[in-house]
């Protein structure tokens, strides 16, 4: 039947990411990946090779294909926006690695094309819809720690440079740990809290520069131009705040994400999986309770395959560009609290999405 077959997929960015998610696309029966294009075509031919994939070459193999329905757009942060609106430009439906783009003037502007062309913009990141951020949201809004009020959550580590092959990006703007990790634990506290109203911050710098540990680039130095360190507190618009710590300056490895409630504290996994245990600490208890072991259905590309189906079924899909938008302003925000040493007020929102059903099935072909 006309329009239920397996949505046309295309991907622009042929990196290191994009073998994660061809593994997850070319495993989902509701999709079908037709090209991948690459400013290097020799990177784009390699991997439709290895995948299967009919064409390759540059970006254009991919944003000229009459059967790419939806772009997923892998490219690095800096070029996000362009290559969205490049998608968009094309009649195409595009679905962005994180973040939406660098600053919320080009973020609106590519939102405002789409709704102008009636397409759609989606934006990872997206293991909010894998099972250990949907069974924690759960629990929560079930009130299993009663009434929630606030967040506690960190991330720290010597930074990406000792394994990242080519890391220089991540130190640059548009990315640091604000950016480049940011988006999981912004995302997964606005799916917990709904709407962050207002943010403040501290940020530093450790080192000016860092050296390449890995890969042909082994011993290389590159600059840093943002900072290496964020403490953020947010305030929600439902009442809730939240405490964040993002770091590549710790020689500790730490990742902790806490949910604290009127009758107790939840354990959530981490933001960057798309599965792990939940525990809960009650008030009236000494120690923690394992309530719930999630496991991974699917990873990267999660989000573009619901968002594939909620194209053919005619209805809203989850990862969406206002939410992604929502959680850019957040950062952007708080980048700019760290240089003011203001607090600062936000002018965005979003509507938090529902729960995946019960039955939600990745691998199921139902279209």
């Amino acid at each position: 039947m006309a329009g239920k077959r397996a949505v046309g997929v295309g991907i622009i960015g042929a990196g290191v990411i994009s073998k994660t998610y061809l593994e997850n696309l070319t495993s989902f029966p509701d999709v079908e990946v037709l090209a991948i294009g690459d400013i290097v075509q020799d990177a784009a031919k390699t991997r439709a090779e290895e995948f299967g994939i009919g064409a390759s070459g540059g970006p254009e193999a991919v944003l000229e294909h009459d059967g790419v329905e939806l772009v997923i757009n892998l490219t690095i942060p800096a070029v996000h926006a362009e290559v969205a609106s490049s998608a968009i430009a094309a009649g195409k439906n595009v679905f962005n690695e994180k973040p939406l783009a660098l600053e919320r003037v080009s973020a609106k502007a590519l939102l405002d094309a789409a709704e102008a062309k009636g397409l759609r913009v989606g934006c990872a990141p997206d293991t909010f819809l894998g099972s250990g951020l949907q069974e924690a949201r759960k629990l929560i809004d079930r009130g299993d720690i009663g009434q929630p009020l606030s967040a506690l959550t960190l991330m720290q580590s010597p930074g990406p440079e000792s394994w990242h092959p080519n890391p220089a990006f991540l130190f640059q703007e548009g990315a640091g740990p604000l950016f480049d990790i940011g988006p999981y634990y912004f995302t997964a506290l606005v799916q917990l809290f709904g709407a962050v109203e207002s943010v403040s911050a501290i940020g530093s710098k450790s080192r000016e520069q860092r050296v390449i540990g890995s890969g042909p680039k082994a011993g290389e130095t590159f600059d840093v131009t943002v900072p290496t360190h964020i403490s953020a507190a947010a305030k929600f618009s439902s009442g809730q705040s939240s405490q964040t710590i993002l770091s590549f300056d710790s020689a500790a490895r730490r990742i902790l994400f806490e949910v604290n409630g009127t009758e107790g504290t939840l354990a959530v996994p981490d933001p960057n999986r798309f599965d792990g245990e939940i525990k809960i600490i009650r008030r009236t208890d000494d120690d923690w309770e394992t309530v719930a072991t999630t496991s991974e259905l699917s990873s990267r590309g999660t989000g573009a395959l619901e968002m594939a189906r909620a194209i053919r079924e005619g209805r809203p899909h989850r990862a969406t560009g206002a939410q992604a938008y929502h959680v850019l302003d957040v950062m952007e925000s708080v980048s700019e609290a760290a240089l003011s040493g203001d607090n600062v007020k936000l002018g965005s929102t979003f509507e938090r999405p529902e729960l995946l059903p019960d039955d939600w099935d990745p691998k199921a072909e139902t279209l």
